[in-house]
Order: C-alpha cells, then structure tokens, then sequence
C-alpha cells in the first residue's frame, strides 16, 4: 500500500487540516483580490470624474473665450489653465491605477498547490 494512503486512513484528521489550510489560504488570497480591485477601481473612478469635469470647464472655457471680447479679458490665461488642472489629476490617477498593479492573483495559493503536487511526486517514485 501506498505510504500517503497508509498515512491518511491512519490520521484522516490530516486530510481534513489540509483542507482547511487551503480554505484558508484560498480566504486571505481573496480578500488581497478584492482590495486591489477596489483600489484600481476607485483610481480608475476618481480619473473619469476628473476627466469629466476637465471636459465640463473646458466647454464653459471655450464658450467665455467665445462670447466675451479678448480685450476686456483681464486674465485670458486662467481659460487655458482651469480644465488643465482636473486633467493633470485624471492623468495622474489613471497612471496611478496603471502602476498600482497586484501581484500575480492567487499566487501564493498556485505555489502551495504545485509544492503539494511536487510532493506527491516525490512520494510516488
């Protein structure tokens, strides 16, 4: 008989704390997924509400420059700066959720699998 098996009708106890090991590891991998989806979610949200509000005050910008004479314009600067500034942010939150990126998902448990799997290996040859 094999000696895995012999081990396994002798202490099924073993088994059972195997599983639960994974069930765990399998648990605290999936929370570490979720939170950097959060993050990259939340990065990605805060970069399309950013950029929308630089589209917004970029048509209010054009519509002043369009409506009001040049030369009564004390600061025509500030209608190029204003939708420049929630621009730069979407950019930087979009770079931001671009590099923020997680570790291999699941990798901690794919690594426990293929050490068990190698083991098993082992112990059949």
């Amino acid at each position: 008989m094999h000696p895995l098996l012999e081990l396994l009708l002798a202490r099924p106890q073993l088994l059972a704390d195997h599983a639960l090991a994974y069930g765990e590891l399998f648990t605290q991998e999936m929370a570490q997924a979720l939170r950097a989806w959060q993050r990259w979610a939340l990065w990605r949200a805060a970069a399309l509400c950013a950029l929308l509000l630089a589209t917004m005050l970029a048509g209010v910008a054009l519509m002043l420059w369009a409506a009001l004479p040049a030369s009564g314009m004390s600061a025509p600067w500030l209608l190029l700066l204003t939708p420049m500034l929630p621009l730069v942010v979407a950019v930087g939150c979009w770079g931001v959720a671009r590099q923020r990126g997680s570790p291999q998902a699941f990798g901690l448990l794919r690594d426990q699998i293929s050490a068990d799997m190698a083991m098993l290996r082992a112990a059949r040859s």
